[in-house]
């Protein structure tokens, strides 16, 4: 699978035939990482679920810039239970690397903290995130290899388009996101 690819498609029996089902977006992600020395354009063909909001989107390319690496792809994300926003994939396709996005059920967590090296969750909108953490966080420390971050980005979806190109810089565990015209200051708040 190319880099950063995910597509949704829907199957409509009583036509017959496929259906796309998602909006398609070309980002173009130039990411600077001064805290870990990675420099690297990635050009991303995106699909962004129907039901997926547009912040929720864009905090989707905020946990791949943070992440990024040459393997590091989309999934089929809100379309398929059985992956997260994204993952990295080893030679041998084991899960190196499982990124979700917003507030999983623990059930969820413990079956990726057994299918992958390592787990992240990214929790976002503070007032729904702060509430899965009160009711998670005793549950949640037995995964060793579990770590759970708030982003706060406030503003992000306005740099959505269906062609963008970004430019990420990453230094002391901030991340400043731009385009032409914005730039959005994104910060992380590490809960474990």
């Amino acid at each position: 699978m190319p880099d950063g690819h995910r597509l949704y498609l829907s199957f409509h029996p009583q036509r017959n035939s496929m259906a796309i089902s998602a909006t398609i977006h070309k980002v173009s992600l130039n990411i600077a990482n001064m805290d870990t020395h990675y420099y690297q354009t990635h050009e991303l063909t995106v699909a962004q679920h129907p039901s997926e909001t547009n912040f929720r989107f864009m905090i989707g390319l905020v946990a791949f810039a943070r992440h990024a690496s040459d393997q590091l792809v989309f999934t089929r994300g809100l379309s398929s239970d059985d992956e997260p926003a994204l993952w990295e994939k080893t030679l041998t396709d084991e899960i190196a690397s499982w990124i979700d996005l917003g507030q999983p059920v623990e059930k969820r967590i413990r079956k990726a903290s057994g299918r992958s090296k390592k787990v992240s969750v990214y929790t976002y909108q503070e007032r729904k995130a702060k509430v899965w953490w009160e009711q998670n966080e005793k549950k949640l420390q037995r995964f060793s290899n579990l770590s759970v971050c708030h982003i706060d980005a406030p503003n992000i979806e306005t740099l959505k388009q269906r062609t963008m190109t970004l430019s990420c810089t990453l230094q002391d565990g901030e991340m400043y996101l731009t385009d032409d015209v914005n730039s959005i200051a994104i910060s992380f708040k590490k809960q474990m």
